[in-house]
């Protein structure tokens, strides 16, 4: 958290939270949500500041109750997300190059699972405790299928992480995501 953020809390510690107006869109991108897109269901404006989507990478976190926020000073404000907290790029190395996952805060995702659910997503889980869930970016599914072994039955197969590190595919429902692995997709409706 900025220091800038942890001075506010101290000086206005009951400023109130706020909900519905920022989404984590399926990838990756934050998007601001007025009262009309909030009304209509609509994912909002994207946002392209590059200082002001660095503040909210920065400053995002989860609650206690699997509620992802970005804290804005003294105000905590709650995420919508589209899918889940986390949204990660596939990237391959130079020339062959080892793989590498990055999520949308730029920080590098290490899988320990790896999911497709019931729509053609694909969501990788790591290490962490609670497990970080993410999905990922829509982009790089071709990558994904060439660096994955689909098993001889047509369910399941292996994913292709790092030489010697195969990780298996998993079944996953969609609509099982957010309570498996125990975020909250959006806090509004709370």
């Amino acid at each position: 958290m900025d220091e800038i953020v942890k001075q506010a809390l101290a000086k206005w510690p009951n400023v109130p939270h706020c909900t519905g107006w920022l989404l984590l869109d399926r990838r990756g991108n934050w998007r601001m949500r007025d009262e009309a897109a909030q009304a209509a269901g609509a994912s909002g404006t994207p946002i392209r500041h590059p200082a002001l989507i660095g503040f909210i990478c920065r400053n995002y976190e989860c609650d206690p109750r699997g509620q992802w926020f970005f804290q804005n000073g003294p105000q905590r404000v709650y995420v919508e997300l589209a899918y889940t907290p986390w949204i990660v790029r596939l990237a391959a190395g130079g020339n062959g190059g080892a793989l590498t996952l990055t999520d949308q805060t730029g920080g590098a995702f290490e899988p320990s699972a790896v999911f497709a659910d019931d729509e053609g997503g694909i969501l990788f889980a790591d290490t962490s405790s609670p497990a970080r869930v993410a999905v990922l970016h829509d982009h790089d599914l071709d990558l994904f299928a060439d660096s994955s072994t689909p098993s001889a039955e047509g369910l399941g197969g292996q994913f292709h992480w790092r030489a010697g590190v195969d990780l298996p595919l998993q079944a996953v429902q969609r609509s099982e995501v957010e309570a498996r692995f125990g975020f909250v997709a959006s806090p509004a409706s709370q």
